[in-house]
C-alpha cells in the first residue's frame, strides 16, 4: 500500500469517525474537515474521538453528531483501570458500526483504535515516523504528508481526503457555543460593557509567549483613555490569575473588568464573539477569536 491509495468501502458512508488526539487549539483546526465531510455526505453522521479535556472546543458544533473522549486521567488510577476504560471505549466505538474512520493522529493508540472499530474504510497519514507494517495494517489507505511542511494545519487535515478523491477546498475553522453559555457570560459583565468591549487575553499556559505585565497595563491604559472598555480573561491556573492581578494593579483608573479564570471555554467563546476586538498572545482564545470571526490582534 502506498500513500494516496484509494481506499475500499462505501461511496456514501452513513457513519464516519474522525480521530484527533491533540491540544485545544488543534481541535478547532479540524472543523473545516468535518464541515467538508458534511457537505460531501450530508446524510452521514460524523463523530469525533478526542482527548476528553478538549471536548468543549467541539461540543456545540452543529456538524458533529457525537463526541467520544479518551480521558488521560484514567492512567492516574492505575494501568488496569486505564486498559479497562480504553477497552470499554473501543467496544462502544465498535457498536457504532462505522463505515469510515479518518485518523488524523500520529499516536499508536489511534491506529489500533481505527483498526478495532471494524470500519471498512480507515484512512490515516503516511507519517515518516510511522513507516511500520503495523501502522499500514491498521489503515486501508494512507494520505501523503510530503507537502505538510508547506501547508497550514487546516490544509494538512483536509489532505486526508485525497485517497477518496474528494476536493480539498479550504474553509474557516468554527467555534460554537449555546445561548445558555452567552446568558451566563453576559450576566458576569457590567451593564455598560455588555455590547461594547474589547477582550484582552494576556496569558498562555506557556509563559514564554506572554508580554510583560507592565506592557499589558500600558495597553489597557491607552485603550481606556480612548474610551474603550476592556474585559480581561485568562485560564484558571493560579499563575495566570496572578499575572492578571499584576496587570490590573498597573491600570487602576481604566475601564476594566476581569473574568480571569471564571469562564468555561464555551462561555469564553460567547464573550469573544460579542466583543468589538480581541487582543491576545498565541493561545487557545486567540484561535477561538479567529474561528468566531472576531477582529483580532495576535501578539507573537
Amino acid at each position: 500500500m502506498t500513500p494516496e491509495t484509494l481506499s475500499r468501502g462505501p461511496l456514501n458512508p452513513a457513519r464516519i469517525l474522525v480521530i484527533k488526539l491533540r491540544h485545544h487549539g488543534d481541535m478547532l483546526l479540524i472543523t473545516p474537515l468535518i464541515h467538508a465531510l458534511k457537505q460531501q455526505y450530508p446524510a452521514a453522521s460524523v463523530d469525533v474521538l478526542l482527548y476528553e479535556e478538549t471536548r468543549d472546543m467541539l461540543a456545540a458544533n452543529p456538524d458533529i453528531h457525537h463526541i467520544y473522549g479518551l480521558d488521560r486521567r484514567w492512567k492516574k488510577q492505575g494501568k488496569r483501570h486505564q486498559l479497562k476504560m480504553q477497552w470499554q471505549l473501543i467496544q462502544t466505538l465498535r457498536q457504532q458500526r462505522y463505515d469510515m474512520v479518518l485518523n488524523l493522529a500520529d499516536q499508536w493508540p489511534s491506529a489500533i483504535i481505527s483498526k478495532l472499530t471494524g470500519a471498512a474504510t480507515r484512512i490515516g497519514f503516511d507519517f515518516p515516523k510511522r513507516r511500520h507494517p503495523v501502522w499500514r495494517y491498521c489503515h486501508t489507505a494512507l494520505a501523503s504528508t510530503q507537502q505538510h511542511n508547506q501547508l497550514h494545519t487546516v490544509q494538512q487535515n483536509l489532505s486526508i481526503l485525497a485517497p477518496l478523491g474528494l476536493p480539498l477546498n479550504d474553509a474557516p475553522a468554527r467555534m460554537g457555543y449555546s445561548e445558555a453559555d452567552w446568558a451566563t457570560s453576559r450576566a458576569l459583565l457590567p451593564e455598560e460593557f455588555r455590547e461594547n468591549y474589547i477582550v484582552i487575553q494576556p496569558t498562555s499556559r506557556w509563559f514564554f509567549k506572554c508580554w510583560r505585565e507592565d506592557r499589558m497595563s500600558a495597553l489597557i491604559n491607552a485603550l481606556s483613555a480612548e474610551g474603550y472598555a476592556v474585559v480581561l480573561t485568562s485560564g484558571p491556573d493560579d499563575r495566570e490569575k496572578k499575572m492578571v492581578d499584576t496587570i490590573i494593579a498597573g491600570c487602576p483608573q481604566a475601564r476594566l473588568h476581569s473574568l480571569a479564570g471564571q469562564l468555561t471555554l464555551r462561555q469564553l467563546a460567547a464573550v469573544i464573539d460579542h466583543a468589538r476586538l480581541f487582543i491576545g498572545v498565541d493561545s487557545v482564545p486567540m484561535h477561538m477569536a479567529a474561528a468566531l470571526g472576531t477582529p483580532l490582534v495576535a501578539l507573537f
